[in-house]
């Protein structure tokens, strides 16, 4: 997770374009898609770490839809958003650290075939979200927000496939948890960035 850009408030780009919207429909289908498949792999294979990053596609399609639902807002509006989509990743990163922390007094060793394929499949369709995106990575706090998303969801993938090369060399659960941590700091760090950018942005909405 970056730092965030720390644009003027009047002149980051709200989303509102055409463009940005039809990039934002095809990526909301590619990760609601993922989060199907790495939901249903991780609980097969018992994996942690896929099911910590299948959390994060399903973070990723619900904060593209609001995204889209307040485009043309005014800022508040937008800021409050933000705010929202930041306490929800915030949530998400808590249940996976405590999810991870259970799973260390049960400690089953996922199947690492299946957690590096699908891990792969994953980066391939969080590649192309990140290409399709690459354009509007800057803007306001809503616009943010959908770009560190997405930078996470790559990020988290190639941390799966890590892990399940560790699990296969090891044939211990350890790689997994440890990824599976790792991507809840990741899904913290990203709620304060983005909590912060939001924060900002609603008190200068109240100022002006």
């Amino acid at each position: 997770m970056g730092a965030c850009c720390g644009h003027d408030h009047g002149a980051a780009f709200d989303g509102l374009s055409p463009d940005y919207k039809r990039r934002l429909w095809l990526v909301i289908f590619l990760n609601a898609g993922m989060f199907l498949v790495e939901m249903i792999a991780g609980q097969a294979a018992g994996s942690k770490a896929l099911q910590a990053d299948a959390l994060d596609f399903f973070g990723d399609a619900v904060t593209y839809g609001i995204s889209l639902a307040v485009i043309g807002a005014s800022l508040r509006v937008r800021a409050s958003a933000a705010l929202a989509k930041g306490i929800s990743l915030l949530l998400m990163g808590l249940w996976v650290a405590g999810s991870t922390g259970y799973q260390l007094l049960v400690l089953g060793v996922p199947q690492a075939g299946v957690m590096g394929a699908v891990g792969f499949l994953a980066l391939l369709v969080n590649l192309v979200s990140v290409l399709v995106l690459m354009r509007y990575k800057d803007g306001d706090a809503n616009v943010r927000s959908v770009w560190l998303c997405s930078r996470n969801d790559a990020i988290g993938n190639v941390a799966v496939m890590l892990a399940a090369l560790g699990v296969w060399g090891s044939q211990t659960a350890w790689p997994d948890l440890i990824v599976a941590a790792l991507m809840a700091g990741l899904f913290l760090s990203s709620a304060v960035q983005i909590l912060r950018q939001a924060l900002g942005e609603f008190r200068h909405s109240a100022h002006a």
